[in-house]
């Protein structure tokens, strides 16, 4: 990365970061969804400037090959997708659909088993019904962050023939960025900022009882699904290291 690309990420961390929290100190109840929709946001709209003159991504409705593998998910992530599970699922019910117990299922297959563990196991991910996402309105950034140029080669990666699949670097990117940023945020409000495999932490989620009340007094519910610990302090080290943007002047 070149040193003027170091200074963009830097700064669009940096503006995320003070978004996220400002969004955190100021929106109430309803703080950690509204958070939660300005990533989304800032995710789609970063994508599509940092995409311009790139080759089109290849993923579309229908496509689930990359979804065999583990996907993590930062504790507003779970907390709002445990709300979407609920609130759909009379409607999905109805149609034969239980998602809900599909997570347990695959939470009982899946808890502990490493990236490569998982992506050797080939399962389908919980969600994806007859090829279809079913959350795809409240899916994780990293399943927003990860895209293909090129949908047969995710064919032939999900069956073992390559390993060689051409990923959206700018998805990649604006999804790392916007983690962080949110991860940085959440430490500054004192809540837990790690992140946790989504099976398992949905499962905690839905179980724990008043696990979100919890999560905002600052505990951490969902600590029996992390996947992070072993890098977290490197991890705060490096939001310490950057500096925050100078304040404006404040006039009496």
């Amino acid at each position: 990365m070149s040193d003027d690309s170091e200074r963009g990420a830097e700064a669009f961390f940096n503006a995320q970061r003070a978004a996220f929290e400002h969004t955190l100190a100021t929106a109430g109840p309803q703080a950690v969804q509204a958070t939660l929709l300005q990533a989304w946001d800032s995710f789609d709209g970063n994508v599509a400037i940092q995409c311009e003159g790139q080759p089109a991504v290849e993923c579309a409705k229908g496509c689930a090959s990359c979804c065999a593998l583990r996907v993590t998910a930062l504790a507003p992530e779970v907390f709002v997708l445990a709300d979407y599970l609920r609130a759909t699922a009379p409607t999905l019910q109805r149609h034969g659909i239980d998602l809900v117990a599909a997570v347990r299922t695959a939470d009982a297959a899946t808890r502990g088993l490493d990236e490569a563990a998982r992506v050797a196991l080939r399962r389908r991910c919980a969600f994806v019904i007859q090829g279809v996402c079913m959350i795809h309105r409240a899916r994780p950034l990293s399943c927003r962050g990860h895209a293909s140029h090129d949908r047969r080669a995710c064919a032939a990666a999900a069956a073992g023939r390559t390993d060689e699949v051409p990923f959206s670097g700018p998805h990649r990117l604006v999804r790392l960025l916007l983690q962080a940023a949110l991860q940085a945020a959440l430490r500054e409000r004192g809540l837990a900022w790690g992140a946790y495999e989504l099976n398992h932490a949905l499962v905690l989620a839905l179980d724990t009882p008043d696990a979100y009340a919890a999560w905002t007094a600052g505990a951490d519910p969902l600590a029996g699904a992390a996947v992070d610990q072993d890098v977290r302090a490197a991890l705060a080290a490096s939001f310490d290291e950057v500096p925050p943007p100078p304040q404006p002047p404040q006039f009496p």
